[in-house]
């Protein structure tokens, strides 16, 4: 497998041209293959799903080249063949670091992602507070689809540099403005490059209720800074974790589960139409991009794949039929948390839990903030809550 760039034969080493004209087959992408149009053995095109291609080259006997673009261990093909088949790798410059050296910056401190063949969902969470990052985009994810991203979540103290067709015929490096990118057309062979113009830091562990959009005139219903703490503690988060949210309301818990898990996913659900609202204002305030659905748990759950971590704000009365999905669903050795105000619903949740083969834990937390009278202090207590958490066994 030999690494190209966009230059084609000009860029390859002497021995590398030589083992393409010497071997019996060529593979490679269409715009790879057009690059040796005097190779007159056979030629075969990469297109659509690899399965076939891989069953025919474990077959093959014959001496076979593979053309991939720029490093084939860099969100290329190499990983996934070199799995499959005996494979020999050379590669060429990454476009990435092409990108960096036009732009004449160091890149070994660089946060690289790919959004070519993804979503964009969750990159918000993903970059928050990085100083450089390297995008990998394709027609969907484009250098303009991502200035707007980048623009809705407020996050615009990145410029931006796009580098197209590198070392090609056509190739064009640029400095660009947010607001220049969303309105400028770019080839479909590009790389992103966003950089902050000023430092600003990620939010710590415990965002402050009162910067959560709420509910009016009810306001206060959310899961308390201290309590979102511990509960946060008890669900153990990885960074790759796959979360459920469920009765999320102002969407406190997920969007500070989604800074934690932030490689991972957060799924939430919440049956209030106007609380969903402000779960998803909160979503852009606070720099995190992640399913949030309108609905009663434990319908529409199915929608959302299988998750390490369940945090359940509330049942709306259908506990036992909401716990034994929610367990059924967790991940083997996966953790579910939940607040209980009252010791009725907390003995249901025991017993329910504990059938359900799951080990339980209870913290009853209790606790009060200092509050200034007059020239004075005092403590004002916060509703106290029991917190519970099952683990689930490795089955």
């Amino acid at each position: 497998m030999i690494g190209i760039g966009d230059n084609g034969a000009a860029g390859l080493l002497p021995q590398y041209i030589e083992w393409i004209n010497e071997c019996d087959v060529l593979v490679g992408g269409e715009r790879h293959l057009q690059f040796f149009p005097s190779f007159e053995k056979e030629k075969k095109v990469i297109k659509g799903g690899l399965s076939a291609l891989t069953e025919e080259l474990q077959e093959e006997t014959r001496n076979v080249v593979i053309l991939v673009s720029g490093d084939p261990l860099f969100y290329g093909l190499g990983g996934v063949l070199a799995k499959k088949l005996p494979l020999e790798i050379y590669p060429y410059t990454s476009s990435v670091q092409l990108a960096f050296s036009k732009m004449q910056e160091s890149w070994h401190d660089a946060y690289i992602v790919s959004l070519h063949g993804r979503s964009i969902k969750g990159f918000a969470q993903k970059i928050d507070g990085r100083k450089k990052i390297a995008i990998l985009t394709d027609e969907t994810n484009s250098p303009q689809a991502i200035a707007t991203y980048l623009k809705r979540f407020n996050m615009i103290e990145y410029d931006a540099f796009v580098a197209e067709n590198l070392e090609g015929e056509n190739e064009r490096c640029r400095f660009l403005s947010l607001d220049e990118m969303e309105q400028t057309s770019f080839s479909s062979l590009n790389v992103v490059i966003l950089k902050q113009r000023n430092i600003v830091e990620r939010a710590s562990l415990g965002i402050p209720d009162d910067e959560f959009l709420q509910r009016k005139p009810d306001k206060g219903l959310i899961t308390k800074r201290e309590i979102r703490t511990l509960c946060l503690q008890e669900l153990k988060l990885k960074e790759d974790s796959i979360v459920w949210d469920i009765g999320t309301c102002t969407g406190s818990v997920a969007i500070e589960a989604a800074k934690v898990a932030r490689e991972g996913a957060v799924y939430a659900i919440e049956k209030n139409e106007a609380d969903l609202e402000n779960c998803l204002g909160n979503q852009l305030k606070h720099r995190t991009d992640f399913i949030a659905v309108l609905g009663k748990a434990p319908e529409r759950l199915e929608e959302f794949p299988d998750p390490q971590a369940i945090f359940i704000g509330g049942n709306g009365g259908n506990m036992e039929q909401l716990l034994q999905t929610c367990i059924s669903r967790l991940q083997p050795n996966g953790r579910l948390v939940m607040n209980i105000a009252t010791i009725e619903n907390l003995a249901e949740a025991m017993s329910h839990l504990k059938a359900l083969g799951c080990e339980v834990s209870i913290l009853q937390a209790q606790l009060s903030k200092s509050k200034p009278i007059l020239h004075l202090t005092r403590f004002e207590p916060l509703n106290p809550i029991y917190i519970v958490t099952a683990q689930k066994g490795q089955e």
